[in-house]
């Protein structure tokens, strides 16, 4: 956290003080995801305010100071002036706290939390490393819920907290799913894989797909260049919308632009899915330290579907993160 950074953000945002409730906020606020019932709020600094449960984990390993989280009056009696309120604070708290406070809705964390630090990309580094080492010691048999319990029992191994959200196993005429739910489906071409492993509270996403047959092929192909032509336009500077059209553009030109039917890619970190968003509508312009996903597919309804992922960079051009090839046998 540049404490700095986020103190200037609260000056332009004519706020006083923050109170951030948002775990993934609190946790790029104090380096620590308590798991309790937990506020962090900033004045002239950072405090950590967590129940008696998590005070002596918090100790250990918070990077600001602590405080005990008694009552959410206690709280408020820490706040001053017009307070910076996180937009999905829950209305109930919200009641609570305006009583008493002046509250303004500000995004200044989010904001923050776009541009990754050194550490936070070696840490979604290690996260992409655990995914593709337990996708390579995977064997490829049995049911697809076989195949995800597998998966996801590799990357705890390997050295993950959780997965980064649940596993995407998909195969045959299920692969035109593209957040097919889990099944007791025995393996069948194409497989589609979409996972993510969690290392030091970030996340990576990557998603592979596996092919046999010639239309499969054709469409893979596709998918490949759309992503392909998408990473060599990604540069500071670009609007997140550009490179969206610039995969779907790939995608149309092949005659399959009403089976493409998400976002080319999303923000990564603390969260799965984080600004900026690659879509029609992403206004973001890319920046230097943003670490994106990009993720075209081509979904055939009743038939099969196709997707390739990785996690993706901005630098002075793309750098791509993930280096599992992007056919596997």
């Amino acid at each position: 956290m540049d404490l700095k950074k986020i103190l200037d953000s609260m000056d332009a945002a004519e706020v006083d003080s923050l109170l951030i409730l948002k775990p993934e906020n609190i946790t790029y606020l104090a380096g620590y995801r308590p798991s309790s019932a937990s506020v962090v709020i900033v004045t002239d600094e950072a405090t950590l305010y967590t129940t008696k449960m998590d005070m002596e984990d918090a100790s250990m390993n918070s990077k600001i100071p602590l405080g005990e989280f008694e009552s959410i009056d206690k709280i408020k009696d820490h706040l001053k002036g017009r307070v910076g309120i996180e937009k999905s604070m829950p209305v109930s708290l919200y009641k609570k706290f305006k009583d008493g406070c002046e509250l303004k809705i500000t995004e200044i964390v989010e904001s923050a939390r776009i541009i990754k630090s050194p550490d936070e990309i070696e840490n979604i580094g290690r996260a992409i490393d655990i995914a593709e080492k337990s996708l390579l010691d995977l064997e490829f048999q049995g049911t697809e819920s076989e195949v995800a319990a597998q998966l996801e029992y590799n990357m705890k191994s390997n050295g993950s907290t959780k997965p980064a959200f649940d596993t995407i196993v998909a195969s045959g005429e299920r692969s035109s799913l593209p957040h097919a739910t889990i099944s007791t489906s025995k393996l069948e071409s194409p497989l589609v894989i979409d996972w993510g492993a969690v290392y030091n509270n970030y996340c990576s996403d990557l998603t592979r797909t596996l092919v046999k047959g010639e239309k499969e092929m054709e469409i893979f192909n596709i998918v490949l260049e759309a992503q392909q032509e998408a990473i060599k336009v990604i540069k500071p500077g670009i609007k997140a919308s550009y490179v969206d059209k610039v995969a779907r553009r790939v995608i149309e030109e092949y005659g399959y632009g009403d089976n493409f039917i998400h976002s080319t890619g999303h923000g990564l970190g603390l969260e799965v899915h984080e600004n900026p968003t690659l879509s029609k509508k992403g206004e973001f312009k890319l920046e230097k330290g943003m670490v994106i996903t990009v993720e075209p597919g081509i979904y055939i309804k009743g038939q099969f579907g196709v997707r390739i992922e990785d996690d993706v960079l901005v630098g002075n051009r793309a750098q791509v993160l993930s280096s599992i090839k992007k056919s596997i046998n």
